[in-house]
């Protein structure tokens, strides 16, 4: 594997594991957005290989440091980038020409030479991009999430008007070529909207064949949370009263057979006495039925305990529930957990599971119950009769 196929897995492997998902714009996709735009302006660049290494190399590296927070991002990912390169044993002379490509992607630096004038063209490629209406609500939602950043409509087409036309411009001969047309048409359509009051729902859902897509209401977190909470207290409670009927039970009956036990079975030996061994075994048959569905009702299910990474990638694993992860490292079980948090759908996802499967639980526990008592309630009625009929017989 090349040096640049390494830089890949490491890079896709980083963000996939450490970056939030609050970053819905420096993500992976931008990363290798960033990339596939360096290859193509290198086609049309006549560069030796040492030159395009460093190229690809700072954009795949240039957005890591993001893994670490908004703050001075760059002076991370140059962090990241040396100690990558220096495992990798490349020279000292390689690692600085990469991290001076990554830090010209500052937002106001100002490019010194064609390298530079390429990552930064290339890290600004979506502006001549079909896809910038979708792309640029990415952003806005993205400092919404990370920075505290909110715009309204008409606040967020202003600020991206003003950066495309007075603090960028593509300084290659590949970009003024095939990205500015395309950058100007957005421009236009910006200025479009904003004669129309600004309409940014618009701008957020076409798409290249110019279709609508409906925007999706924000659920309300609080009330989701309110919703969960209270459900999840009222299976608690019902799980613990099903286990208090349970041992009621199990407390009678093995009181009843302690009974029998004790004076009753060593007085059926006397001839006197036949007539009571029918009723007995009756008594201790359902007495001893009752207490192994009670048993059953609270016996509890073991699981395997471990799960595996492709479970987590897929989501089907449901780490709420400790039967899942026992038996895992807490390294594993840490990694999960932060998977989980950072993907809204995956959270919500294993609490309704975890809701699902606890009333599944307790379906079973009080069908047992219900079946349990009947026993008892039977067994104690047919233990009378036949101790009535045995008496009736003696007596007769």
């Amino acid at each position: 594997m090349n040096l640049l196929h390494q830089a890949e897995a490491f890079v896709s492997e980083l963000l996939k594991d450490k970056l939030s998902k609050s970053f819905t714009y420096h993500n992976l996709g931008h990363t290798k957005v960033v990339v596939n735009a360096v290859e193509a302006i290198l086609q049309a660049e006549k560069l030796n290989e040492n030159d395009k290494q460093a190229l690809l190399m700072a954009a795949w590296f240039h957005d890591t440091g993001y893994t670490q927070g908004c703050t001075k991002h760059e002076d991370a990912s140059v962090v990241i980038a040396t100690d990558f390169l220096r495992d990798k044993k490349q020279s000292e002379e390689f690692i600085v020409a990469v991290n001076k490509l990554i830090e010209a992607t500052v937002h106001d630096y100002e490019p010194k030479n064609n390298l530079e004038k390429i990552i930064r063209d290339a890290d600004y490629a979506h502006f001549g991009s079909l896809d910038y209406p979708v792309i640029c609500e990415q952003l806005r939602k993205e400092w919404q999430i990370t920075m505290n950043k909110v715009f309204s409509n008409e606040e967020w087409a202003k600020e991206n008007l003003h950066f495309m036309e007075e603090k960028h411009r593509y300084q290659t001969g590949y970009a003024l070529t095939h990205w500015q047309p395309i950058k100007e048409k957005n421009i236009q359509m910006l200025k479009g909207n904003d004669q129309k009051e600004l309409k940014m729902e618009k701008i957020e859902t076409k798409s290249k064949k110019g279709k609508k897509k409906k925007d999706k209401k924000e659920k309300p977190d609080r009330g989701i949370d309110t919703l969960f909470r209270i459900t999840l207290g009222n299976h608690t409670r019902l799980s613990g009263i099903a286990d208090s009927k349970a041992n009621i039970l199990l407390s009678v009956n093995a009181i009843i057979i302690s009974i029998a036990l004790s004076s009753i079975i060593p007085k059926l030996d006397s001839p006197g006495n036949a007539h009571l061994i029918l009723p007995t075994f009756i008594l201790l048959m359902f007495s001893v039925v009752s207490i192994i569905f009670a048993i059953l009702s609270t016996r509890p299910k073991v699981t395997t305990g471990t799960f595996t990474r492709e479970d987590i990638e897929a989501q089907k694993v449901n780490l709420l529930f400790f039967g899942n992860f026992y038996k895992m490292p807490l390294e594993e079980y840490q990694w999960a957990v932060n998977e989980l948090m950072k993907d809204r759908d995956y959270l919500y996802n294993s609490m309704i599971k975890d809701l699902y499967f606890l009333g599944i639980v307790l379906d079973k526990k009080y069908k047992l119950l219900r079946i349990t008592y009947n026993i008892f309630m039977i067994g104690i009625i047919v233990s009378v009769i036949a101790f009535v009929l045995a008496f009736n017989s003696v007596l007769g």
